[in-house]
């Protein structure tokens, strides 16, 4: 049987990172989380790239460019949409999710959701840095593993390198 898996060393890997501005207090923490992950686990601080956008809805498309551009080997995306009391909450979410979706299968590179969607301002603030961890951290381990992971796995005929 074969068994493929990625592993935490992050040395010579390149990753990009997409940023919401929208919500900046929670997502700023985010990104600090993701950049300690992937400074501990190796990755050189001139092989991070970072991209901030106005808000979740287009996260995607910051990802996409930075996924197929050839300079990301995994995209970390991180975000917070906190439930109003509007059905806006349910479009962004939605909508930013797949797309986010979308451009890891369309790329091959790996592309982390790490936009937080949560019904309030603690639930927030408690997963970006509080007593639930930080997922901008969880996030960035997860992205050198499939980086890692995809590097070892057989590739499709046709399939994006």
């Amino acid at each position: 049987m074969n068994v493929y898996e990625g592993d935490l060393a992050g040395s010579g890997l390149r990753v990009g990172i997409v940023a919401s501005r929208f919500n900046d207090a929670i997502v700023a923490k985010l990104v600090d989380g993701a950049v300690d992950a992937l400074r501990r686990h190796g990755v050189d601080p001139s092989s991070i790239q970072l991209a901030w956008v106005p808000g979740a809805f287009e996260l995607p498309l910051a990802a996409s460019r930075m996924a197929s551009s050839g300079t990301c080997d995994a995209v970390v995306v991180l975000g917070a949409v906190i439930k109003g009391a509007t059905g806006h909450y349910d479009f962004v979410a939605g909508q930013c999710a797949a797309g986010i979706q979308r451009v890891a299968l369309d790329t091959g590179v790996p592309v982390v959701f790490g936009v937080l969607t949560t019904d309030t301002i603690e639930q927030a603030v408690e997963r970006s840095g509080a007593k639930m961890g930080n997922k901008g951290f969880e996030s960035a381990c997860s992205a050198i593993e499939m980086a890692n992971l995809v590097n070892v796995l057989p590739k499709p005929t046709g399939f994006p390198a």
